[in-house]
């Protein structure tokens, strides 16, 4: 059975930790595994069927048009080196054979495909040293060993045995409102999940297209639909009409104090960062100051809520929160201000009551608007659902995590964005007991940790996660002895 609480497993001379996920969130934990490692200090295995560790299902696209939605000097593999993947864009070419990627104020927001390749570039020369083992499998089953160890099983691969797992999956698929699921799964038209690679490609130029959220995947499915030579009309709905908004490329600072003294409720927390937006219009700097800055403070804000008060921050503030926290690149903005000004485009705050598929064809949608006016039906050649993860499935979204569920060793966060974890980021089974060996690393910690969903902050929390896993293997005095062997870190940063 896995350890839990303050039980401590003498680990062998070389112990072996599971990475399962080579997205971003498991490439990065690995890295800085190996940076925090003596040369040979313990196995790294990284499970990911993906051929490139690092892309995963955001940074693993071929189309153009998917761009970072911030600039390149605020995505970066090493916390403390914010411009690594801004040198590498010029060191490579990538940028010279992009040349959209930089606005006139001089800001790179290169292609989501251009900072997979970043992070692969990163860990390749540790996969070719055998510093990381990239398995192209997927997890079937992670069971605890007599041993006390982990049991990890693929199915086209030996199994493998390890002494610490670390969970970096992607967040579950898209979960589509039952009510168009129900009427629409398996017709023609309908698009449950956008993320597909060709989703969009059965979509004729001239479509009526419904696209349901309104926002950074929405905005993604505009600029892809308009570059591909879509001249249909898109309207995009959502219960309250917010559409992801761009960014303010001048210089300012982040604005304000969110964490001290603590806001103790949803609403004390609204107070502040309103009152915030006042005085930040007063100094003559824009909201995006303010955010930035409770952005920055967004862990210690979230740990300071109780859990009910999380509960409403969740149900009621993050729609908010989302579309001013996560901006639009600049050249996806234009996209869609251009159709907006041609009326192409147009954004609407209702919820859909009712779909039904009209003899003659299409998809008929039934709105209920926002506000209490009159409601109204619209017939769409193609409806595209992009309203983000399904959180309340991340258990049974695969078939390793449902085993663990089933076993007690996982259960859903109290807020429901995720899985539990402790302040270690150990996962927490349903007796309540953190597991010793077993880690949660990337978004679905969050429920914890509050703001996990910016790449910066997915860094610092996969370096955090890193650092534990090395002191819990220095806490064994099998693993001392070993280490004392060796000399200073193995440093690889370039």
């Amino acid at each position: 059975m896995p350890l839990r609480g303050a039980e401590v497993k003498r680990m062998p001379a070389r112990p072996v930790v599971a990475i399962i996920g080579g997205g971003f969130t498991g490439a990065a934990c690995a890295y800085h595994l190996v940076r925090r490692l003596p040369v040979g200090a313990a196995r790294i295995v990284v499970f990911e069927p993906r051929a490139m560790l690092g892309g995963g299902l955001a940074y693993d696209t071929d189309e153009t048009t998917h761009r970072i939605n911030v600039p390149a000097t605020r995505m970066s593999l090493l916390p403390d080196d914010g411009d690594h993947f801004q040198r590498w864009l010029v060191r490579s070419g990538t940028l010279a054979d992009d040349p959209e990627a930089v606005t006139p104020e001089g800001h790179a927001f290169a292609r989501r495909s251009a900072f997979g390749r970043y992070v692969s570039d990163n860990l390749a020369p540790l996969v070719a040293s055998g510093a990381i083992e990239h398995r192209r499998s997927r997890v079937r089953a992670l069971t605890a060993a007599r041993s006390g160890r982990w049991h990890v099983e693929t199915g086209d691969g030996p199994a493998l045995e390890a002494d610490i797992v670390v969970v970096a999956t992607t967040h579950p698929s898209p979960q589509p409102p039952a009510t168009l699921h129900r009427a629409l799964s398996g017709r023609a038209g309908y698009i449950p999940d956008a993320t597909v690679p060709g989703a969009l490609s059965g979509i004729a130029p001239d479509d009526r297209v419904l696209v349901v959220g309104t926002g950074l995947t929405a905005a993604d499915v505009i600029a892809t639909l308009d570059a591909a030579g879509h001249r249909g009309r898109i309207t995009a709905v959502s219960r309250r009409g917010l559409r992801a908004r761009g960014h303010n490329l001048s210089a300012q600072e982040p604005f304000g104090e969110f964490a001290d003294p603590p806001s103790r409720s949803a609403r004390a927390l609204l107070r502040r960062i309103r009152e915030g937006l006042v005085q930040a219009d007063a100094a003559g700097l824009s909201w995006h100051a303010v955010f930035d800055r409770v952005r920055g403070q967004g862990g210690d804000i979230w740990r300071s809520l109780p859990v009910a008060e999380r509960r409403r921050v969740a149900r009621f503030l993050r729609p908010y929160w989302d579309v001013h926290r996560f901006r639009i690149a600049p050249q996806v903005e234009a996209v869609i201000d251009r159709r907006l000004a041609a009326g192409t485009l147009s954004f609407h705050a209702a919820a859909i009551a009712g779909v039904t598929c009209p003899a003659e064809g299409g998809i008929a949608v039934d709105f209920r608007p926002r506000h209490g006016r009159e409601p109204f039906q619209e017939t769409y050649g193609s409806l595209i659902v992009t309203t983000g993860p399904g959180h309340a499935s991340v258990l049974s979204s695969q078939p390793f995590l449902a085993g663990l569920a089933t076993a007690g060793d996982l259960q859903p966060d109290a807020v429901g964005l995720g899985i539990a974890v402790d302040e270690r980021s150990r996962a927490i089974g349903t007796d309540g007991q953190a597991l010793n060996s077993l880690y949660i690393a990337g978004p679905l910690a969050r429920g914890t940790f509050g703001e996990l969903m910016g790449l910066p902050q997915v860094t610092d929390h996969a370096v955090f996660v890193a650092e534990d896993i090395v002191r819990q293997m220095n806490a064994t005095a099998t693993f001392r002895s070993r280490q004392s062997s060796y000399h200073g870190d193995h440093d690889i940063a370039g």
